[in-house]
Order: C-alpha cells, then structure tokens, then sequence
C-alpha cells in the first residue's frame, strides 16, 4: 500500500454502507483486501486480530457470509461467535440498545445479517464498537465490495468501467450503485417497473457520481443497459424474504434474463458477476454463467479477503 494510503485509519468505525465511506477509504479496503489475499495465497501468517472475537448474528440464513467471516477471523488470529435469532434475547423481546450495549462489553466487532436496514443503524447506534452490516434488505456492501476488487483485479482498473445491473433493484443494486459512484464506474440498472431501485439511493448516487465524472441510469431495457458493458451482473429475482412472490416475479422479469442473446450488446470481454446463490435458467442462463465470461467463483472467494479487510481495518 502506499504512504497515502497507509495513512488512513479506520479503527473503531462502522461499515454499514459504501455511502458512508470516502473514494480514498474504498480504495484504500480494495487495496488491503488484494494484500491480504496475497498473504494468504503465499502462506504468510498475519494476525491483527490475535485475541479478539466478533459476534455474528443472522436473523438470515447464509452460505458465504458465515463460512467467509468465520474463516477470517480466524485467519486474521481472532475468533467468530455464531449467534442465530433464537440464541438472543432479541427473538424475545430485548431491545436492540440494550443488546448492542451489553454485547459490547464482550466482543470487539459484530456482524449482523437482517432483514430490516432500521436493525443495523439502531445497533450501530448502541455499540461502543463497530457493527458491521452482512446485509440488509436495503444494502450488501461487503458482497459490493468483493464485486469490486474482483473487478479491479480482473480488469486492472476501475474508473471509466460499464457495469450493467440487471434484475431487481434490491440490496444489491443499491451497493453497486453507491459503491460505482465512489469510484468512477458508470452504472446502468434495468429492472422492471415496480421493481426499480429505490428513489433515495438512486439520487443519492447520481449526486455522488456528478462529483467523479461517472454516469448513473435507471431504466426498464435491458438493452439500453448492457448495451457496452465491461460488467454484467444480475441477481435473483426473488430475494431472500420475496419467496411467497416468486410466480408473480418471474412473469414481472421474463424478458430481464441475462442469456447469450442479451450479453451479445456487452462488450467481446464483458465480466459476468452474480452475488449467488444463482436459480440457472431464471435470471440467467447456464451458458452464460458457467461460460468463460463467468469469474462467479472467484468473486465469492473474494467475500473472505474484501471482509478480512473491513474487519482487520475497523478492529485491528
């Protein structure tokens, strides 16, 4: 990393959304996670966290984000407490103040994984140390910020890029858009109407993107969207907590699949990118995710090196 960089210090902070974050302090987590990846890859033993315990709570399930935060704390010399929705007060009845302040006097950094964003930013709120945010229904910034360091490693760069997001303008689109507006990436979001971003996110990243010179769109075709695009990514179009919608979206999104068709306007080189998991043959084809556009696999990977970073920079 280099002087500037190294200068920046995030100790104590939350990580609760990219919006709260400066371009330089983004760059800064890219950087530390592409390290830190590096480390591990060598067999270098590097251990900030020797001695310290973040508590997860998952009031939803998860794949990557459990095994991802688990495995580094671990590797960063920590430990990492599990704690579901039925191990807590709070299932019962406890308020999040009182949670977050007696959780504080045992830990040294929480992730939470819930449903409402109100959840994380009232624990933020009550802890004397940093929350971090596994997701919410509103924003997935650690998964953005893994998007984006497998793009700046696969890319080389990522000012100037395209990315075009299709499919639900969810917790997902939210991050990329806030998280392409810090950094100089234009992005273009096609989802169908009554499933568009949502208002206050999408303002808030044009006036962000003004700023860097990067182009932010909304629209309802896809073609408009991918139309010269470096990245595509989509997601599902039923969301964790969306299940009981599931006939109803697939009629509302059967023409935003992203298959060899549509991927045809991106660019010769485009990057696929999916949050996973992935429903093949709904928001995207087989031949699209599992061809040689895909980096689906190194992307989850990079859940473990871009979180290492966020919890070694805010707890170390």
């Amino acid at each position: 990393m280099t002087t500037t960089q190294t200068k920046i210090n995030l100790r104590g902070r939350d990580f609760i959304a990219l919006a709260d974050y400066t371009t330089e302090e983004i760059q800064y987590l890219l950087d530390y996670a592409i390290e830190l990846k590096r480390k591990q890859k060598a067999g270098e033993t590097y251990q900030p966290l020797k001695g310290k315990t973040l508590g997860m709570i998952f009031e939803k399930s998860s794949t990557r984000t459990r095994v991802s935060f688990e495995v580094g704390m671990y590797q960063l010399g920590g430990h990492a407490l599990f704690l579901s929705k039925n191990d807590l007060q709070l299932g019962r009845g406890e308020t999040v103040w009182d949670t977050a302040q007696t959780m504080s006097r045992y830990l040294d950094g929480i992730m939470i994984r819930t449903y409402a964003h109100r959840t994380v930013i009232d624990l933020a709120r009550g802890a004397t140390i940093p929350v971090i945010n596994g997701l919410t229904d509103m924003n997935h910034p650690c998964q953005a910020l893994a998007d984006y360091q497998t793009v700046l490693e696969k890319k080389g760069k990522l000012q100037g890029l395209k990315l075009a997001y299709i499919g639900d303008g969810n917790n997902m689109a939210h991050s990329l858009m806030l998280g392409a507006s810090k950094l100089g990436v234009n992005i273009a979001v096609a989802s169908p109407e009554g499933y568009t971003p949502d208002e206050g996110i999408v303002k808030q990243s044009k006036e962000q993107a003004g700023a860097f010179g990067s182009d932010v769109l909304v629209t309802q075709d896809p073609k408009e969207a991918i139309a010269d695009a470096d990245v595509v990514y989509t997601d599902v179009w039923a969301s964790m907590g969306f299940e009981s919608e599931q006939q109803h979206r697939e009629m509302a999104f059967r023409h935003f699949q992203v298959n060899e068709e549509l991927t045809r306007y991106a660019k010769p080189d485009y990057l696929f990118l999916h949050c996973l998991p992935a429903h093949r043959g709904e928001e995207v084809s087989e031949g699209v995710i599992d061809g040689k556009h895909s980096v689906i696999f190194d992307q989850a990977e990079n859940r473990l090196h871009a979180q290492k970073a966020i919890m070694a920079a805010l707890m170390g």
